[in-house]
């Protein structure tokens, strides 16, 4: 039988542990019949499921038979391809043809007598999002990893300008919170503060417990054990699923195999982006093992304006959880050992 668990990170795996209240707020968002929202933004530390969660929104919606999905890559022209995309859908293709909206200075199609070529991409993708919105349908745009590049710019300004008009277009991102940051803090784009962001936090504990305990045909005690190693944390639980089924069900063997995965597909990485004020806070975190704020402000020798900044940033990560009033300490497993052997 196959490993139903998966390394690759944003592939959808065999066996996962859905987020189905933050699945239906978006989904019953787009679906409604008077539309309030037409956009969210999905942040979450690398590995948190973010890929998983839009891809299974996408899904859904995709067989509806209302609603045009289109995936866009970040890495280009987002306008040009969103116009690409929509004409090389069979849906906006004939409506494109039906409404005789001529492409072909783009190299869409052919030129249509009497008819003005249009030569501008926002415009284009204007009419046929007016045709989309005759024809009852919606669009639903996805774009994973958004980072504020110069096309990203050009899109979101676009995108609020066929919100502006009332077009049935929906934005589903995904994003790091340093990039969803950065790009909602460019001047032209603050209506990017009022769009819904939905931080993952870790994956309820119960259900990844019934789902180690139904894979491995384990005890409860021992599917319990594997759900603390994981912390919650989405990659975390495939990677320790994935090399426990490679194991035959023993957990206890995979334990070293399982810290050195997480250090080098993720850990690394995470550590890599963080300041050095960020690297020397996490390094008193991971020290102070009760997670008092009032102690590891006493090993740092800060006072709480100077330390809240920091504890704020890390959360926003995804690194940190301060739900706790008075306390903080790592949502990620095994990351304060990570950070004792790395600082």
């Amino acid at each position: 039988m196959q490993n139903p668990f998966t390394l690759t990170f944003g592939r959808s795996p065999l066996e996962s542990v859905e987020r189905p209240v933050q699945i239906n707020e978006i989904l019953e968002a787009f679906t409604a019949d008077t539309v309030n929202q037409q956009m969210f933004i999905i942040t979450g530390v690398r590995g948190s499921g973010k890929t998983v969660m839009m891809t299974q929104i996408s899904n859904k919606l995709r067989a509806d038979a209302n609603w045009v999905v289109i995936e866009l890559n970040p890495a280009t022209d987002l306008l040009s391809s969103m116009l690409s995309k929509l004409n090389s859908n069979q849906v906006c293709t004939e409506l494109i043809k039906s409404a005789k909206i001529d492409l072909s200075f783009f190299g869409f199609g052919v030129a249509i007598e009497g008819t003005v070529p249009i030569t501008d991409a926002e415009t284009a993708i204007i009419k046929i999002l007016e045709r989309l919105k005759k024809n009852g349908r919606r669009l639903l745009v996805t774009i994973d990893e958004m980072t504020n590049s110069e096309s990203m710019k050009i899109f979101a300004g676009a995108f609020q300008i066929f919100v502006r008009q009332e077009l049935p277009v929906f934005l589903l991102g995904t994003g790091l919170y340093e990039n969803i940051e950065e790009l909602q803090n460019e001047k032209s784009l603050t209506f990017l503060y009022r769009a819904p962001k939905i931080q993952l936090k870790p994956l309820n504990n119960g259900a990844i417990i019934n789902k180690y305990k139904t894979i491995f045909h384990i005890s409860q005690e021992s599917a319990s054990q594997m759900a603390e190693l994981t912390k919650g944390y989405p990659f975390a639980f495939q990677v320790l699923g994935y090399l426990t089924w490679n194991h035959d069900g023993d957990y206890h063997a995979v334990l070293d195999e399982y810290e050195q995965y997480l250090s080098e597909f993720v850990y690394d990485k995470i550590w890599s982006e963080l300041s050095a004020k960020d690297r020397m806070v996490a390094k008193a975190i991971a020290d102070e093992k009760n997670g008092k704020i009032k102690d590891i402000r006493g090993r740092l020798g800060m006072e709480t304006n100077e330390f809240n900044p920091y504890r704020k940033r890390l959360i926003k990560k995804g690194i940190v959880s301060g739900e706790m009033r008075g306390y903080v300490y790592f949502t990620l497993p095994l990351f304060a050992e990570y950070v004792i052997e790395n600082y």
